[in-house]
């Protein structure tokens, strides 16, 4: 089936006549790619010690570790969207998931830390290909009535799986399978990649933009240079307590991006095939969603850290008893994603402006809660708060997807899709530099008990800044009752 209207082209199964098993199947291996890569980018942190006894990483290596896969996924999102509406979707996402598959298997094999780094570089590149073809897919499968629930679902599984990574690994490596330690939490992903990939090639449908030529390897060269200067200070600037060359990068990084722009509005006149269709961003709705994601990002970033550390180090629990609290945070975003994945075609941005209102008043709440009680907090009393927490966060990030790139054209799917995920690892990025500002300031590296739960009560107006900021960013989002 096509679409002339857009210059999309999907096949087998079209959208329109595709039964509701093949596009369940559809939706189910895409969400479990999407989880999957979405696990890896934070399934390190409780493994790191283990990693280090085992091989002897030191703690330079043990960062890289973790930024190897950030950096290398936040690079190649925008990149990886536009492979997919020259090539194919469909083909871009196997042979994407295929080669994240092997990277994991190299990832548990890995004997050295310059091994699993290695490793870990191809993994997140891999990540960066796939991730964009999910919601990319999603938009040119699902019609405008199932499209929300399935957005939803994606919103879901994105914001759960930096959340559950943590939980799994400790599970994982506490387990010791077969006396491998840390690496189950690479290896699982084999059975699940080669799932997908048997799956994918039956059930998925290939689409991709007629209209596009070749790929803008110039415009690659600046997007992903102008960014590594950018994330690359964002990511290492705190452990060197910020130094010059950190914010020279940053400047560079913009001037970078600036002439990444002006390159892309000659490659539009010249031939019409450049990397990032600007003229997405003439939209309100795009632009604001992608503003909204990037916050949304931001405050996850500065919360998430903060509160592993006032929970482990400001109230002395254990990482077992920390991981209730992202228990009931996760069970609270399946909550709320579900509730708002009902609500949204009726109601618009409303649902995520009642998430971000919800989730705003229960942590000023946990802000007086803390102040009152102090470290006599129990696990209970901790942890519980989250899960209105989580239910509020689980109505922001389930209809945003939907909210965002519902009205952009199919042909423009993959290249919209990049840009939204790039906004959350921009964000995500952003935010755990500014965790450095917000809280790391206020205590030394080895102080607990009081002195790190004022430091995260503090940090807790940041983020409550940042869901208000976002709440008047949803104003420009579609009205309840559109069409």
């Amino acid at each position: 089936m096509s679409h002339d209207t857009d210059q999309t082209t999907i096949s087998s199964p079209p959208r329109a006549e595709a039964p509701g098993g093949a596009r369940a199947v559809t939706l189910a291996v895409v969400l479990t790619a999407e989880l999957m890569n979405a696990l890896d980018g934070s399934v390190v942190y409780t493994a790191l010690p283990s990693i280090a006894a085992d091989t002897g990483a030191t703690t330079t290596a043990l960062q890289w570790i973790d930024a190897a896969y950030v950096l290398t996924f936040a690079l190649g999102l925008i990149t990886g969207g536009r492979l997919g509406d020259l090539y194919g979707r469909r083909r871009i996402f196997l042979a994407g998931t295929a080669v994240f598959t092997l990277s994991s298997l190299l990832c548990g094999l890995a004997s050295s830390p310059d091994l699993l780094i290695a490793a870990r570089v191809l993994q997140g590149a891999a990540a960066a290909v796939v991730v964009p073809q999910v919601l990319a897919t999603l938009h040119v499968t699902f019609d405008e009535g199932s499209r929300a629930k399935a957005f939803g679902l994606y919103g879901t599984v994105m914001s759960l799986g930096s959340v559950i990574g943590p939980v799994l690994s400790g599970v994982l490596t506490q387990a010791d399978l077969l006396g491998l330690g840390w690496r189950p939490i690479f290896l699982i992903n084999l059975p699940i990649g080669i799932a997908a990939v048997i799956l994918g090639r039956r059930f998925l449908p290939e689409s991709h933009d007629r209209t596009a030529r070749r790929l803008d390897l110039l415009g690659m060269l600046f997007s992903t240079l102008g960014l590594l200067l950018i994330t690359l200070p964002l990511t290492m600037g705190g452990e060197h307590d910020w130094p010059i060359w950190t914010f020279a990068m940053m400047v560079a990084g913009l001037l970078v991006l600036t002439v990444f722009l002006v390159q892309q509005k000659t490659k539009m006149r010249k031939d019409g095939s450049p990397l990032v269709v600007l003229s997405l961003f003439t939209g309100r709705t795009f632009s604001a969603g992608l503003a909204t994601q990037l916050a949304f990002g931001l405050l996850s970033g500065v919360f998430f850290l903060s509160w592993v550390l006032f929970m482990q180090n400001g109230l002395g629990l254990t990482p077992g008893q920390a991981a209730v609290g992202f228990v009931a945070a996760s069970l609270g975003e399946i909550g709320g994603a579900w509730l708002a994945m009902s609500l949204v075609a009726r109601y618009g941005r409303a649902v995520p402006q009642a998430g971000v209102l919800l989730a705003a008043a229960t942590l000023a709440g946990y802000h007086h809660l803390i102040t009152a009680q102090g470290a006599g907090m129990g696990t209970l009393l901790a942890a519980a708060p989250m899960l209105a927490v989580g239910f509020g966060l689980g109505m922001i990030g389930a209809p945003l997807a939907d909210l965002t790139l519902g009205n952009v054209a199919h042909r423009h799917a993959g290249s919209a899709s990049g840009l939204f995920n790039t906004a959350t690892q921009m964000g995500i990025a952003l935010g755990t530099a500014l965790t450095t500002v917000v809280f790391f300031t206020y205590i030394s590296a080895d102080t607990r008990g009081p002195a790190v739960s004022s430091a995260f009560t503090d940090s807790l107006w940041y983020v409550i800044g940042t869901l208000l900021t976002m709440w008047a960013l949803m104003l420009l989002l579609p009205r309840p009752g559109r069409s």
